[in-house]
């Protein structure tokens, strides 16, 4: 592995910029200071550009295995490494449902190899595998997944006696996807017997509604605060839940709570003209529940954000029919550039966006060595270009599905490398092609 030689950065990590040069060695960071005209293998100018800790998404749906035809773990970490992430927590809903170990273990073999990024995988959580959660191997899992009041009825856990026994019995994180099925499909009968199967997408927001995100949350944290156990809900979308998370330091919180990308740039308004390319689960909602989002946020309420990305084929999700439409969009390529429009705008700083996508990330899910630019820490890095717009496309997304919903958005920044492992693997424009060197991420524990 050679080395390189990182110089000129304006470097963004731990709640501070400074401007120093860095120093990669066999994947590794081994130093960071004023370096010119230290020896390497290849120096990158990082000149007019900022040098930030690889993203680390807590949320993807690789598609892999059975639903290859949406995505997989090739193309998926191909649209990741080009956004800026370099790691990803993979969730267990694919087919079959990641529900043993035998299955957690495939996943990482079928990664090994094949992954530009460094990976993880959830085990998902059912009545019926509570005995192997309790003896579950922490460094296979990166996390338990739940679905409280769900639509993944494979993985549907309402009784909250289960859901005691889960967070009881987890030597890991349990995140959690919490939107109440009854109350939705109460919503949906209703708008069916007015609108039949076309029912206006721009109502999506109000079928899964804020209440029924509200409810499955409130049932779930009423057992966790009772048995005092940790865990981590997953995408909120709405003011209304904001009620349910404190504002202190994420090291003092035993509930956390994560918003992803969408939610804090798309409103219900944009569904007039995107349509179905825009649902997903839970809802996009009001311009009012962005801006509570952002608020929230920004203090300390939500606690880190993944872009939950959910690649669905371009002609399954422009149909007319509201039922058939799947729920979910292609959002790994885009969820820093889309972050970097709120630092654009004077909303976020740079240090706030590191904070959420990869300090956080890293202590929350107790990842080993990476989610710093620290000494010794391996060289998860992207470089960013705040002065080069970058104009989105479906010509230019990577994922299988080809397709994005910022198609035709001019972003104000651009990623302009990606380090994974100390590799460039995304360089001005272009993937640089090397055998893929994404490794599976240790755990603290």
């Amino acid at each position: 592995m050679s080395s390189l030689l990182i110089v000129n950065a304006q470097l963004v990590n731990e709640g501070r910029i400074i401007e120093a040069d860095v120093y990669i060695d066999k994947g590794r960071i081994e130093a960071i200071g004023s370096l010119a005209g230290r020896a390497a293998s290849q120096v990158l100018d990082a000149k007019g550009r900022y040098l930030l800790p690889g993203m680390i998404d807590d949320q993807v749906h690789f598609r892999e295995p059975g639903l290859t035809a949406k995505g997989d773990l090739i193309t998926e970490s191909r649209a990741a490494v080009a956004g800026g992430v370099t790691s990803f927590l993979d969730m267990p809903n694919t087919e079959p449902p990641t529900l043993s170990n035998e299955l957690l273990k495939e996943k990482h073999q079928l990664a090994a190899g094949r992954s530009l990024a460094n990976y993880g995988f959830y085990l998902g959580a059912s009545s019926e595998n509570i005995e192997l959660i309790k003896s579950l191997d922490v460094q296979l899992a990166c996390g338990v997944n739940v679905f409280v009041g769900s639509s993944c009825a494979s993985k549907l856990v309402d009784d909250p006696e289960v859901l005691r026994e889960i967070l009881m019995s987890s030597p890991v994180l349990v995140a959690a996807h919490c939107e109440d099925m009854p109350l939705i499909a109460e919503n949906e009968e209703s708008y069916r017997s007015i609108y039949g199967d076309a029912v206006p997408f721009e109502l999506h927001g109000v079928i899964r509604s804020d209440e029924a995100c509200y409810l499955a949350a409130a049932r779930l944290l009423e057992v966790a605060n009772d048995c005092k156990a940790r865990v981590h809900i997953l995408h909120i979308s709405s003011a209304k839940e904001l009620e349910l998370f404190s504002a202190e330091s994420m090291a003092e919180k035993l509930i956390t709570a994560e918003v992803c990308p969408h939610y804090l740039h798309f409103s219900d308004e944009d569904y007039v003209t995107k349509q179905g390319l825009l649902k997903c689960n839970p809802a996009i909602k009001t311009i009012e529940d962005r801006a509570a989002l952002i608020q929230g946020l920004l203090e300390g309420h939500l606690d880190i954000i993944g872009s939950a990305h959910a690649p669905h084929l371009l002609a399954e999700k422009q149909g007319l029919n509201y039922f058939k439409t799947p729920s979910g969009m292609p959002m790994v390529q885009d969820a820093l550039l889309s972050l970097l429009e709120n630092y654009q705008d004077g909303i976020f700083s740079l240090e706030f966006i590191v904070e959420k996508t990869s300090h956080a990330v890293a202590q929350l899910f107790s990842i080993q060595e990476r989610g710093f630019i620290r000494e010794g820490y391996w060289a998860d890095l992207v470089l960013v270009d705040l002065e080069q717009p970058h104009l989105a496309s479906n010509a230019q997304a990577f994922a299988k599905c080809a397709w994005t919903p910022y198609d035709a958005y001019k972003f104000r920044s651009s990623i302009a490398a990606t380090l994974v492992n100390g590799e460039l693997v995304w360089h001005e424009g272009r993937f640089l092609e090397r055998s893929p060197t994404g490794q599976a991420l240790q755990f603290i524990r």
